[in-house]
């Protein structure tokens, strides 16, 4: 009995060490996650809802209580944003010294962003200030996810500006950690947005490239789900898509929050197994996806919603505190010098006027360059001298103008100053001069090299232009001719003056302007060249004595000329402001009487070359009469 208990133990004393040593090294069992991703971006400093037609949408403190709302359904998500988190509203001006965006996205409870070009907009430098005010600040921060852009090697200030950003906290990645998940989250510059951020002196690194390492080293830590915040964007034609070329390019990629182009995707868009998702700009929607991610790995979508961010919603007394806040520094440390406030009434528009999308007319561009001209003797206390006209690339409006009372925060959006590439705000007002023939020039540039130049098309006060799109480019223009501004004759009266090409003009810009007509002789192949002079003709190096500047010494902005013009109008802007007045007018005849006109050098080439071409065409056709008439009568000889 005794020997058969034994031989029972040692039996299972085996089986069980049999059964333990089987599970060394075992696979463990696979589980199943879900995750929900909350996600935004070109926010573009939009911490105050926005008029629309029908109502508002936007603004951070209704953001707030949307977010509030999901985080209760999903008390594991992640809140994201794909960059440009700034822009050029009243708020950019807190920008380097308080952080004010990133400080409120942490107030919002994001986890993570990247940078996108508009938050260059104040150069690397200005990027690597805001980043270490945040960190002063001691407060509550999402980490600053961007990979692939840093400080050019050619950029003098490359190592003060990585030391700024390390003490910031720019990171590659991070890894974090939801409900026992591990989640792998980097940033990417795109291309185009890379080459929009032209005053950034930092350099791209290629996006799958840096990609594919962040994934790769996200893997080796344990990541079990990777998040793309991507600057990159989205196109309806797939080459061009950035976003969906990267997620073709890149293994690894669950999900590719995708900024830049402003897309609004109803639904996610799915390329190989990355989903790739977008929720418009400024606010106007909160984005929310949930995955479903199976015991095998693999992606199912369970919830994919766009949020609106309108008046249904309430605005959080909190973050509306905030706001607040802001705005009073806003005042205090910008606006005070000019005597405004924030939420100030300049005037009332019996109109909406629309930033002009790629028109040769704009009522907005309009008033804004009668702005400029007026600002030249209203605010600067200068006398009439020469003959002065202004002019305003479309690119510098950054904003249209909506119905209704007009505040200063308003007007401000619509001429917002940037840094130029010599590092000067690109929305003072400079002056200079060009000879009549320049002038001409300058029309013609509007009529046919601007549309080749976003933001490029031309719109004039002093000047007014005919020309007709049919004709060649660069001999468009049939008249050009001096107008008297419509804030000196009235709305309903019009004194036209003959240019001549020899004399000079005084032309004031906004430094963007002049930066738009320096780039036209090669977008004009060279036929068209602007090069600003001083009084005496001898042409400018450089512009930075040229600022137009108050009684108090100080630069005159492109916003405050249009402010100042503005509150001129102490009921309403004139109902003649509501639209195009004429002064450039668009002809689109066939007639021979315009086609064949000469105008230019350029004209007179054209039809010297078309008369050319249209004798050898007659050549070639008696040619070819005279060579058929041979071979009807046997090369010219005659039968006996």
């Amino acid at each position: 009995m005794k020997s058969l208990r034994r031989v029972f133990g040692l039996t299972m004393a085996a089986l069980l060490f049999f059964i333990l040593l089987s599970q060394v090294g075992a696979t463990p069992p696979m589980q199943s996650w879900e995750v929900t991703v909350l996600f935004t971006h070109d926010l573009h400093s939009q911490f105050l809802p926005k008029a629309e037609e029908g109502g508002e949408s936007g603004g951070y403190a209704r953001l707030k209580t949307a977010l509030d709302r999901e985080r209760a359904e999903h008390p594991e998500a992640l809140t994201v944003d794909a960059g440009d988190f700034s822009s050029s509203s009243l708020m950019r001006t807190l920008y380097t010294s308080q952080a004010a965006e990133l400080r409120t996205m942490g107030a919002l409870g994001y986890d993570a962003v990247t940078a996108g070009d508009r938050d260059f907009a104040l150069g690397g430098e200005g990027f690597a200030q805001m980043l270490e005010a945040a960190a002063r600040s001691g407060e509550r921060l999402p980490a600053v996810v961007l990979s692939n852009y840093r400080p050019s090697q050619d950029n003098p200030a490359r190592l003060d500006l990585q030391r700024a950003m390390a003490a910031g906290g720019l990171q590659d990645y991070i890894l974090v950690e939801r409900g026992g998940l591990r989640i792998g989250i980097f940033g990417l510059m795109g291309q185009d947005a890379a080459a929009c951020a032209s005053v950034s002196g930092f350099a791209l690194g290629e996006p799958a490239f840096y990609a594919q390492r962040c994934v790769d080293a996200l893997r080796e830590q344990g990541a079990q789900f990777i998040i793309c915040l991507s600057h990159g964007g989205t196109s309806e034609r797939k080459k061009s898509s950035e976003d969906q070329q990267l997620a073709k390019s890149v293994e690894g990629i669950d999900l590719i929050v995708s900024g830049h182009t402003c897309t609004k995707l109803e639904e996610p868009i799915v390329e190989g197994d990355t989903y790739i998702v977008s929720a418009g700009a400024d606010g106007e929607a909160l984005g929310s996806i949930t995955l479903f991610i199976g015991e095998d790995g693999s992606l199912y979508l369970k919830d994919y919603r766009l949020i609106s961010i309108d008046g249904t919603l309430p605005q959080d007394p909190s973050m509306a505190a905030l706001v607040e806040n802001w705005k009073e520094q806003v005042e205090t440390s910008y606006l005070s010098r000019y005597s405004l406030r924030y939420d100030q009434v300049l005037t009332h528009s019996p109109a909406s006027l629309p930033r002009p999308e790629g028109s040769w007319e704009s009522a907005l561009g309009e008033l804004a360059a009668d702005a400029c001209l007026w600002a030249t003797e209203a605010l600067t206390g200068e006398r009439r001298g020469a003959p002065t006209v202004a002019v305003l690339a479309a690119g510098a409006l950054g904003a249209g103008l909506p119905a209704g009372d007009l505040t200063v925060a308003q007007v401000f959006d619509v001429l917002p100053p940037e840094l130029g590439g010599d590092g000067a705000s690109n929305g003072s007002l400079v002056s200079f001069y060009l000879t009549g023939a320049e002038l001409r020039d300058a029309m013609e540039a509007d009529a046919s090299a601007a549309s080749r130049i976003p933001g490029g098309q031309l719109f004039f006060s002093g000047l007014s232009c005919t020309f007709n799109t049919h004709r060649i480019p660069f001999c468009r223009v049939l008249r050009g001719s001096l107008q008297e501004p419509r804030y000196r004759v009235g709305p309903d009266k019009q004194l036209f003056t003959q240019i001549d090409d020899g004399q000079l003009y005084r032309v004031v810009a906004n430094r963007y302007t002049v930066q738009m007509l320096e780039r036209m002789e090669e977008y004009s192949f060279g036929l068209l060249k602007l090069e600003p002079k001083d009084e005496e003709g001898e042409v400018l190096s450089e512009l930075s004595q040229r600022t137009l500047t108050n009684q108090y010494s100080d630069p005159i902005e492109a916003w405050y000329a249009l402010a100042a013009y503005l509150s001129t109008f102490e009921e309403e802007i004139p109902a003649s402001y509501c639209q195009p007045d004429g002064r450039k007018t668009v002809s689109n005849s066939w007639s021979p009487l315009q086609l064949l006109r000469v105008t230019n050098g350029v004209s007179i080439a054209a039809l010297a070359g078309l008369a050319v071409l249209t004798a050898l065409v007659a050549l070639a056709f008696r040619l070819l009469l005279r060579a058929r008439r041979r071979r009807r009568y046997g090369g010219g000889l005659r039968r006996r």
